[in-house]
């Protein structure tokens, strides 16, 4: 196989011919594979109607379980923070002074009901909804620091491949594998989740992270791009394959059962919260584009600060009405946080919001787990579940601006101001790919062991699919990714260079 790393580098899928996708409207589609920007790495446009229909779609594809993260487990405690970060953001959690900001947490599995087992192989949900004295303020994440795709207009279709068959009713690798040969962005996770990471021991043994960056604000305007990671106090630990069937064939809800044992124990999780920083004149200094949500931000060029510590000290009292109930999105944010051009999370500001409206109701901000502490003042009203229409002194304004009532907005909580020249609206994908370097270095950092476990784990799956040319471009990912990475999963799958000549 000594010339394998030349064939590879000239392999490639050819382009299957077919039907022309089109809009539900009928009109055909001209990029099903990139969201509408204001440039190429600007924010994603509103006027998009086909990213904003597809999604819509999907947020309604399951009444009422949540299309994923339907499987999960919750917890409440406090945020304690520990170090004042004022200079780069204006909101009051992170001020340090050892400031306790209350909070709820949801963990949960991704892809599967909320039924399905929690020894699954599945990144898991890490949610973090702060009651601050500004507003709620969330913190949706993972276990993991990066994801599949970088762009949400491609979040139904990852979805749908991992998702049962629509003819079988079975989650088929032959399919998702069929995603991810076309989808090359998708290798640097597909790794990650094929290690033992894919199973952690329990919610509190794994780590979290905000996938995303976002824009920390200060009182002065100044933007400072941020990412969030979660570490784990009690260690981050996980299952490989063999402890995990033991698991299953023993409790397959450990992780819910034991997170509540815990803290029912008193013996109460604890993560601690670091940030990395990038000031918006370096984000083009890397080899990789930072509000890419395939990538990772490497701690050795960006350092993590220890900015304070959460503890999960409650159980829920009534799972449905605390847990089940509880309404999480990356759009809840507070004074001094924005979003990032990042445009996987600018889908998913519109999606989470629009998938709890069809899940929960248009009124579910008005349930108890997700009210914030601070009274609601606005005009939104009717529909169902509304039960704060009332809250006004005059009842029969129902509008803004108004001379009758004392309501109105203040200029100092105004959105930070980006000027765009020379901007081109397109549907363009960003220049910085570099889809197989990060995955490489993930490897490398790999122990032996670490290594065998993700080769077999990965060949467990892949090895199902019958499709040899599928198998093959992963290899080539794989290859491309690090030489001996590939090289062991074509070894394993029985490939030769012959293969790779055809």
């Amino acid at each position: 196989m000594k010339k394998l790393s030349i064939i590879i580098a000239i392999f490639s899928c050819s382009m299957i011919n077919g039907q022309v996708m089109t809009t539900n409207g009928g009109a055909p589609v001209g990029d099903n594979q990139n969201s509408k920007t204001a440039g190429e790495y600007g924010p994603v446009l509103l006027e998009d109607v086909h990213l904003i229909e597809k999604l819509a779609a999907f947020d309604r594809e399951r009444i009422p379980e949540r299309v994923v993260h339907a499987r999960g487990a919750g917890a409440f405690g406090y945020f304690e923070s520990t170090k004042d970060m004022s200079k780069f953001t204006k909101a009051s959690l992170f001020q340090g002074n050892s400031t306790k900001t209350d909070l709820a947490v949801r963990f949960s599995t991704v892809i599967h009901g909320k039924g399905s087992p929690e020894t699954a192989r599945d990144p898991r949900g890490f949610a973090v909804k702060f009651y601050t004295d500004n507003g709620n303020y969330d913190i949706v994440g993972n276990n993991l620091p990066v994801f599949f795709i970088r762009d949400a207009i491609k979040f139904p279709d990852l979805v749908h491949s991992l998702k049962p068959s629509p003819v079988t009713n079975k989650q088929d690798p032959n399919r998702f594998f069929d995603f991810f040969s076309n989808v090359p962005e998708t290798t640097h996770m597909v790794t990650r989740l094929y290690t033992d990471l894919g199973i952690p021991k329990g919610y509190q043994y794994m780590n979290g992270s905000s996938v995303h960056g976002f824009k920390w604000i200060n009182k002065d305007g100044e933007v400072t791009y941020v990412k969030y990671s979660w570490v784990s106090k009690q260690g981050e630990i996980s299952l490989d394959i063999e402890q995990a069937a033991k698991q299953q064939a023993m409790d397959w809800q450990h992780a819910t059962v034991s997170l509540r044992e815990d803290i029912a124990n008193k013996n109460y999780p604890q993560w601690d919260l670091y940030v990395q920083l990038i000031k918006p004149q370096d984000m083009h200094g890397f080899d990789f584009w930072p509000l890419d949500a395939t990538k990772d931000w490497p701690a050795d060029k960006i350092e993590k600060i220890k900015i304070g510590t959460m503890t999960l000290n409650r159980n829920p009292i009534n799972y449905f009405q605390e847990v089940e109930s509880i309404a999480m999105s990356p759009g809840n944010l507070v004074p001094g946080i924005e979003p990032s051009e990042d445009k996987l999370l600018q889908g998913r500001l519109f999606s989470y919001f629009d998938t709890q409206r069809h899940r929960l109701g248009p009124n579910n901000q008005q349930i108890k787990v997700n009210r914030p502490k601070e009274k609601v003042v606005n005009y939104n009203s009717d529909s169902y579940s509304s039960n704060d229409n009332s809250k006004f002194s005059n009842p029969d304004i129902n509008f803004q601006p108004s001379s009758k009532v004392d309501v109105a907005e203040n200029e100092k909580y105004k959105s930070s101001e980006k000027q765009l020249k020379n901007v081109m609206i397109t549907q363009k994908k960003i220049s910085k790919t570099n889809d197989f370097e990060q995955a490489g270095d993930f490897y490398r950092s790999l122990s032996e062991k670490g290594k065998t476990h993700l080769i077999t784990n990965l060949v467990g799956d892949l090895g199902k699919v019958t499709d040899r040319k599928i198998q093959k471009t992963m290899i080539t990912y794989f290859y491309r990714a690090d030489r001996d990475y590939g090289m062991r999963v074509a070894k394993a799958l029985k490939f030769s260079q012959k293969d790779f000549m055809n």
